[in-house]
This record gives structure tokens, C-alpha cells and sequence, in this order.
């Protein structure tokens, strides 16, 4: 029952053993609030929010950091673009991430800090950087001097002769062009914060190097974010770090992204899906189900085709819950453990399509003691669909999906009762044997996406494919 992780820096899977036995602290970069979520920021939240659940399941105590970037050059600029202070955009977008968050299931984080308020902590990680000749002012700016971290690249693999740092305007003094700006001086109009340096405001790396080092201490299990923040970011929060003293993280896992058109998605490239228009067309815990089931080291390609199989494949699983849970006349209890092939799947290096192959496996069981009148067996397999479903965040018995969370539950109780209203009438049609009346209001509830099965406890509905 070992957990088996890729470790970006080792660049292989190795066996999970936390800092502390029986715990597991995580920290991810969250969101920079520049603007609203795309499905793409979010299939970061949901991956870890699976390997969160799954490390739950295996009994660990985990404390889970996810941080808010609110201040940086991209807020900055939608602020003078938009006429609007930089805090009132960072809010609006924090919100809205929040909101994309719990849509889709993620359990909330630990403790969520934004970088504003920890100007404090990043004072002294500079001050002690300064102090160890890692560090250096220069014009109001502070800067990591990177030869002086023989280990710097050891996550990315770059030779340093050939290394090109991004530079942002305004940052003057340097003593090397690869050293990388951790604060940045005053500019008229922008927003700022004292120091022993001059006023300012922090880099985008030295933010999460003093979050984490705040909230998880000097070392900890893992650090997770996108594939895109290997470098610069990643990179150089573990110069500063470990220049600082601190261990940092034990493993580093990234997710890879969701692409269209074979690029990243990003709001640079115009081709971003919001999350606050997908909910609109999409169930929530199909979008669950289409971001989170491929493996996270995999790119997804997205298109309204792959969500559509989605939704038909969950839609299998979905119809398989409701049917037995009628069967049995009420909710069926997750099993206590989940089937040894699909944690043997989550066990290796969280290998969701591997464990969703034995959901639909024992979908396909449940449904085959169905047709066979066998009450417990059908029964048996819905406990453990139950369980398995729960560490992927997708029971759609579990209160978050029953209780409001997806789009359009709290009309749920309304719609039924309208459909049912209609079934009244057409079970009366057959009643008297009127097969066209019945067919005909069969037929006009097909047209408006509805799929009517009759089981032996009566008509059911659900809604068919898109």
C-alpha cells in the first residue's frame, strides 16, 4: 500500500514517504486574479483536489495550501487598462475562481493566502537571502544573484550558459541578466509596500517561497502546479528557498494542461473557456468528470465532441446509480473500501483511466445482476461504484451533487414534478390502451432531451445525450 508519484526533479515515479508519518502537506499554486477562470486554470484544481481525496482515503492527515496571487504585473495592467484599482479586479477574479472551484467539487483548501498579506514574510526572506550574499539591492529593485545557488535549474535540466530569464520593465541594476527581480521598485500610480529598500512591491516567485515556507514550514511533501510554472516560477522559488535554509519540497508534481488547437490554453492566446459560461451548457460534474479523469501528466485536447463523450459515459454511470437506488428504496451506503484493482490504480501515480476502467467495470457487473433480478448483487456493486466514485468527486448520491452543487438541482425537484405530471398522463393512456396517445407524449418528451424508461417500480426520467 504504497503511494507512487512522478517527481518532476527526479524525472521518475518514486515512492511517496512523508515528512511526517500518518501526514501529507501540499502546497499549489492557486490563481493569479488578472481575470476570470478558463477550464484550464481549473483542471489543476481539480487533479489535486483527486490526489487530495486519495491521500484521505489512504488515512493521511493532509493539509492542502492553495495560494491567491492578487498582486502582480498582469493585474497591474488590467487595472490601467480598465480604468479600475488593482484590488477590485483582484477580488472580482478571486471570487469568480472560487466559485469555478466549488462548481466543479474541489473541497476547500486548508488555509487559501494571498500574497498581500504576507509582505511581512517576504521582508525577512529577502532580508536573510541579503544577509547569505544570495541576494542584492539595486535601484529600489532586489535581486536572486543565481550563481550564487550551484543547484539553480536542478528542476528544469537547463544549463545556465544558455539560460534566458524573463525581465520585466523596470528592472534596472543588474549585476548578471540571468539573476531574477524578487522586488520590484516603486512605479508612479502602481501600489506599494515600505521596505529597508525602498517602497515596492514582491516578485511573482518570492510570494509562494514565503507562503509556504509560512503555512508548511522549511520542508514539505509536495509542491504541485501546472507544467508551465517549471520555469521561471518553480525554478526559482526553490533558489530562494533553499538559499534561505529551508528544504522545501520533498516531490514536485505538475499537471499538464488543456489545449485546443494543439496550443495551451491561456487568455494571451484568446482561446480561453470560461468556466462561468461552461457551467451554463455543461452539467458541472460532467465537467468534473471530462477535466478530471484523463491521467494528470496528460494533455487534453479539448473539443464539444470529447464532452459529449463525457457526458454519455457518465451518463451510464449516473442511470446505474438511480436505477438500484430505486431498486433498493433509498441510498446504498458506499463499501468501506474500494475494489484492490482501482486503489492498485490510484495507488500508481494516481492512475485515474486505469480506476475509472473498474468503475465501468462494475457499472457493467451492477447492470448485468439487474437484468438478472439479483437485488444483492446489483446492490453489492453499487456500494463499491459508491466508494470509488467518492475519491474522484463524482458520487452523484454525495450531497455537494444532490444538494445544489450542479447546475440546475435546486429546479430539480420542480422539473420532476412537471414530468411526472406528464407520465401520470401517458401511464393512464396505456391504462385504456390508447398506444398512440402514449407513444405520442413519449415521443414529444424524447424532443425536449428527456429519455423515459420503464422499469418495473414505473416510468423514470432522466436527461439523454446532448
Amino acid at each position: 500500500m504504497t503511494i507512487r508519484l512522478y517527481d518532476t526533479r527526479a524525472r521518475q515515479i518514486r515512492d511517496f514517504t512523508p515528512l511526517k508519518p500518518g501526514c501529507v502537506s501540499i502546497y499549489l499554486c492557486g490563481a493569479t486574479v488578472q481575470a476570470a477562470p478558463h477550464i484550464g486554470h481549473i483542471r489543476s484544481g481539480l487533479n489535486f483536489d483527486i490526489l487530495r481525496r486519495w491521500f484521505e482515503y489512504r488515512g493521511y492527515e493532509v493539509t492542502f495550501i492553495r495560494n491567491v496571487t492578487d498582486i502582480d504585473d498582469k493585474i497591474i495592467a488590467k487595472s490601467a487598462e480598465q480604468n479600475r484599482p488593482w484590488w477590485a479586479i483582484g477580488y472580482e477574479n478571486e471570487r469568480a475562481f472560487s466559485e469555478g472551484y466549488r462548481a466543479l467539487g474541489c473541497l476547500p483548501p486548508t488555509y487559501e493566502p494571498r500574497a498581500t498579506g504576507h509582505i511581512t514574510e517576504m521582508v525577512e526572506m529577502m532580508r536573510g537571502l541579503i544577509e547569505r550574499g544570495h541576494a542584492y539591492e539595486a535601484d529600489g529593485n532586489v535581486y536572486f544573484a543565481v550563481t550564487s545557488f550551484p543547484d539553480y535549474l536542478q528542476l528544469s535540466n537547463q544549463e545556465l550558459e544558455n539560460l534566458l530569464q524573463p525581465s520585466g520593465e523596470g528592472e534596472t541594476g543588474k549585476r548578471d541578466p540571468r539573476d531574477f527581480a524578487m522586488w520590484k521598485a516603486a512605479k508612479p500610480g502602481e501600489p506599494s509596500w515600505e521596505t529597508p529598500w525602498g517602497r515596492g512591491r514582491p516578485g511573482w516567485h518570492l510570494e509562494c517561497s514565503a507562503m509556504a515556507h509560512k503555512y508548511l514550514g522549511s520542508a514539505f511533501d509536495i509542491h504541485g502546479g501546472g507544467l508551465d510554472l517549471i520555469f521561471p516560477h518553480h525554478e526559482n522559488e526553490i533558489a530562494q528557498a533553499q538559499a534561505f535554509g529551508d528544504r522545501f519540497a520533498q516531490y514536485w508534481v505538475h499537471n499538464a494542461w488543456v489545449t485546443m488547437s494543439g496550443e495551451k490554453m491561456s487568455k494571451s492566446l484568446g482561446n480561453s473557456v470560461l468556466v462561468s459560461e461552461m457551467v451554463k451548457r455543461w452539467r458541472p460534474i460532467v465537467l468534473r468528470y471530462y477535466l478530471g479523469t484523463p491521467h494528470y501528466r496528460s494533455m487534453i485536447e479539448y473539443s464539444e465532441e470529447a464532452l459529449r463523450e463525457a457526458e454519455s459515459a457518465f451518463a451510464r454511470i449516473e442511470g446505474f446509480v438511480q436505477r438500484v437506488t430505486e431498486l433498493a428504496g433509498g441510498p446504498v451506503e458506499p463499501a468501506p473500501q474500494v475494489p484492490p484493482a482501482f486503489a492498485e490504480a490510484m495507488d500508481d501515480d494516481l492512475g485515474v483511466p486505469q480506476a475509472l476502467a473498474v468503475v465501468h467495470t462494475t457499472v457493467r457487473q451492477g447492470n448485468s445482476a439487474l437484468a438478472a433480478d439479483d437485488k444483492e448483487a446489483a446492490v453489492a456493486r453499487l456500494a463499491e461504484v459508491r466508494a470509488m466514485l467518492g475519491v474522484l468527486g463524482l458520487d452523484p448520491l454525495d450531497e455537494h451533487w444532490a444538494g445544489g452543487g450542479d447546475r440546475g438541482e435546486d429546479l430539480h425537484g420542480v422539473v420532476d414534478t412537471l414530468v411526472r405530471m406528464v407520465l401520470e398522463q401517458r401511464e393512464a393512456a396505456r391504462a385504456r390502451k390508447d398506444w398512440p396517445t402514449a407513444d405520442a407524449i413519449r415521443d414529444q418528451l424524447n424532443q425536449t432531451g428527456l429519455v423515459i424508461e420503464d422499469s418495473p417500480q414505473g416510468p423514470r426520467w432522466s436527461l439523454g445525450p446532448r
